[in-house]
């Protein structure tokens, strides 16, 4: 009875209320005369008028934006698995698909269908998602950074992390001497073209370094924690001369970017002075606690993006600003791991995809169509090879290592992956690197990293037959 009740009261109210909307409605109508409304009366069938607002409502910047998000994640899943299969990073496969959906594949043999999804109107939208995602990285890898196992092993680590940064650096110098009449954008001056080809030569993919020694059951020896913190060294030194570098190209000449440079000296002793501090009474909270509340996590956000925001204004990047927050972190590991692991899911899933499909989309292996481009390609891979790799295990030789793990380490560090895409695309933002030098650039972050791990099985194998031959 109950029932029965219950589904007339729900009768009467949606049908008299329903009926009432429809009544108002139509007699609502005569109040339009003399309002000039013109009726919208198409020659289309009512299902061609449904798919053309199908069109429409995808072509919305929402809606185009949300197809654009759904096919750059699966494509860079699918390419990352299938190179994590033939014991590949997963980041070469994902720098590949940013590169299959841009120009160079996608937009040569499929144009239409290259222009549905990435018209250039809309690039702006996904431009900025994929920094935001940058910054969240950014943030996280400064976080991973163990600055207790730097201080550890620092000697060692000094030694080959800087005679890894300033040898190819040198070489990169001499060889934007060679390229730079021929290549070089015209309004560029040759400091700045060949402080950028240096710092990109110089570029160690920590995160790449660290999932390998992870892959490969080396985190807990000697030789990975050398190798890990020879890249931690790495980074925080490359990213200072990016910092600088990015400060003299803006400014247009040394002299001029000391203003720059002195702002940054003063930002980077407030962080460690103030912020860092702060920072380990908020953490030593958490050590009470043993929880990570909200208002602690707003906290460390707003840390970041201010001081994304800082370095930004001040003109060395918003990505220097967002490394340097997460390495003024509580020092507390177990504290990074857990707040590492909130952000580091949905900024490697969801945002740095997006960030690999803009590389893609400057990427143009069309570009370099001559075979005089081609040897110039082959010698940029020369150069970086040389210089990262023989620079880093000469000076692991020098400092006592024995030659497999001198040739190791030189293997580990001439990893550049993701993080010489994020230099590689500040130079193009700047202007200082083109399209053509762009894709050469490209071709070797992805040489330098695919050859990593075939280079340590043929080091493992060669020693294993020398210390076989021994016995």
């Amino acid at each position: 009875m109950k029932k029965l009740k219950d589904i007339l009261f729900y009768a009467v109210i949606i049908g008299g209320f329903s009926a009432l909307i429809y009544g108002i409605i139509f007699y609502g109508k005569a109040l339009e005369e003399g309002r000039g409304i013109v009726s919208n009366i198409s020659e289309k069938t009512p299902f061609q008028e449904f798919i053309g607002s199908l069109l429409d409502n995808l072509h919305h910047s929402i809606g185009l934006l949300v197809l654009q998000i759904i096919t750059i994640i699966i494509v860079s899943r699918i390419f990352g698995w299938a190179f994590k299969k033939i014991g590949q990073p997963m980041v070469i496969g994902e720098i590949l698909a940013g590169i299959v959906l841009g120009p160079s594949l996608l937009g040569l043999y499929f144009p239409d269908v290259s222009g549905f999804l990435f018209p250039a109107q809309s690039l702006g939208n996904l431009n900025i998602l994929s920094q935001i995602g940058l910054i969240l990285f950014m943030f996280v890898i400064g976080m991973e950074l163990n600055l207790k196992v730097l201080r550890n092993k620092a000697h060692e680590a000094v030694v080959i992390s800087h005679a890894s940064i300033i040898i190819p650096f040198a070489l990169g110098v001499a060889l934007a001497y060679i390229i730079y009449t021929a290549h070089a954008p015209d309004h560029i001056e040759f400091s700045s073209f060949a402080l950028f080809i240096g710092i990109s030569m110089s570029i160690t993919a920590f995160p790449v370094l660290a999932r390998i020694i992870q892959e490969r059951g080396m985190q807990k020896t000697k030789l990975g924690a050398i190798a890990i913190t020879c890249a931690a060294a790495d980074d925080i030194t490359a990213w200072c001369i990016l910092a600088v570098v990015i400060a003299i190209v803006k400014a247009g000449s040394v002299v001029s970017s000391a203003y720059t440079i002195v702002l940054a000296v003063a930002y980077v002793a407030f962080m460690i002075k103030v912020v860092r501090p702060f920072l380990q009474k908020l953490g030593k909270r958490y050590q009470a606690d043993k929880e990570v509340s909200k208002t602690l996590i707003a906290i460390f956000f707003v840390v970041m993006l201010v001081s994304a925001f800082v370095t930004e204004t001040i003109g060395i990047h918003a990505l220097f600003g967002a490394f340097m927050a997460g390495v003024m972190m509580p020092s507390d590991m177990q504290f990074r791991s857990k707040f590492a692991g909130k952000i580091e899911d949905v900024a490697l899933v969801l945002f740095l995809p997006l960030f690999f499909v803009m590389s893609g989309l400057r990427t143009e292996i069309g570009l370099i169509d001559d075979p005089e481009l081609w040897r110039i390609t082959g010698l940029i891979i020369l150069v970086a090879i040389v210089g990262k790799f023989a620079g880093s295990a000469i000076a692991a030789k020098v400092v006592g290592q024995s030659w497999k793990d001198s040739l190791t380490i030189g293997s580990l560090m001439n990893t550049r992956g993701l993080m010489e895409l994020v230099v590689l695309n500040i130079g193009y933002d700047l202007g200082v690197l083109n399209a053509e030098i762009f894709a050469m650039m490209v071709i070797m972050a992805l040489v330098t990293t695919f050859m990593t791990g075939p280079l340590l099985n043929l080091i493992n194998k060669i020693f294993k037959k020398e210390e076989s031959a021994n016995l």
